[in-house]
């Protein structure tokens, strides 16, 4: 495609600044192989927006730097969860990835799987407990949280790279648990363990999105271990298998559920979606508006598994964002 100029955003407010920086700079060296000019734009924990150090001042209406489209490769809050994606609204500016309101709604993992449980989307079962109600009748809590069964994961509702989650197997370690959660977020979710396979599947398009292959997560823990922060960032900490070992059947259950799941959430450009798989069972567990992106990550690497490069998907990607801004401006005059 034509050269286009790039703002990545990296970095930002969340717990997963560092993660945000691996993304975006590989994102930035990705779009140079492929013929842009990139700028690598960092958002500080401070939120500062700083290019080379100089602070930035952003202007509603006016675009962005000089900039054709922004690649938000953010993570977590302030960056995943919509509030990024206003702002660059704000400056009308093509953007890569969802826009405001499925962003917000993906981040916060109760409302998605209240939404995909009204459309009758199969999923482990769940509980949304908000801090103020269990501060009020922490024993009403626990009790309903009984339901679930043992073990559970407990979870801040918006965050995300498995920072605070917690395996609980004894019903007495459910407190501190829900307080750890609680010191990320005001909404945790309790939900059930699966015994299935984990499998993700990467998403692609705008109004007629394609998925790629599944991919089966092993982790190098065995079966006693689950996809925690360190087995998803440290080196050697889990295997991905693509495809997946499961029945052809099956794939295309998952395939077809990702992209069903994406069109639902109202997405665009991009997201990776995650399963359980529990025999012919297909369950839906979360999606990713902007996962991990470098060339290692899972996104990148189930489509290259496909056939598309890393730069190619940036590209797509590009283009995607451009037909999107094109399209919304129609009808923003």
């Amino acid at each position: 495609m034509t050269p286009l100029r790039v703002a990545v955003l990296g970095g930002g407010r969340s717990s997963e600044h560092e993660v945000s920086l691996a993304s975006a700079g590989s994102v930035r060296a990705g779009l140079e192989r492929a013929g842009h000019v990139a700028t690598l734009i960092e958002i500080g924990r401070d939120g500062v927006w700083r290019e080379d150090g100089r602070e930035l001042a952003l202007e509603p209406g006016t675009g962005f730097e000089a900039a054709d489209v922004v690649f938000p490769a953010l993570h977590g809050p302030f960056g995943e969860d919509g509030a990024v994606q206003g702002v660059l609204e704000c400056l009308d500016v093509p953007y890569v990835g969802a826009g405001v309101l499925a962003s917000a709604l993906c981040m916060d993992k109760v409302l998605f799987k209240d939404l995909m449980a009204h459309v009758g989307v199969a999923q482990v079962d769940y509980r949304g407990v908000a801090d103020y109600k269990y501060r009020a009748d922490p024993e009403a809590v626990l009790a309903g949280l009984a339901a679930l069964g043992l073990p559970v994961f407990v979870k801040p509702a918006r965050l995300g790279s498995s920072v605070g989650i917690v395996r609980v197997t004894d019903s007495d370690r459910l407190p501190d648990a829900l307080g750890s959660a609680f010191e990320h977020d005001a909404l945790a979710i309790v939900e059930a363990a699966s015994p299935g396979r984990e499998v993700e599947c990467s998403v692609l398009g705008n109004h007629e999105p394609i998925a790629s292959q599944p991919g089966e997560v092993l982790l190098a823990a065995g079966e006693a271990g689950w996809y925690d922060y360190e087995a998803k960032y440290s080196p050697g900490g889990m295997e991905l298998i693509v495809p997946a070992r499961l029945p052809e059947r099956v794939r295309e259950r998952v395939r077809e559920l990702a992209v069903d799941t994406f069109v639902r959430a109202g997405c665009s450009g991009l997201a990776r979606v995650d399963f359980f798989i529990e025999g012919d069972s297909v369950l839906v567990n979360e999606l990713n508006t902007m996962p991990g992106f470098t060339e290692t990550s899972v996104f990148a690497r189930l489509f290259e598994a496909g056939g598309i490069s890393y730069p190619e998907l940036l590209d797509r990607l590009l283009a995607l964002a451009l037909e999107r801004h094109g399209e919304l401006g129609r009808y923003r005059r």
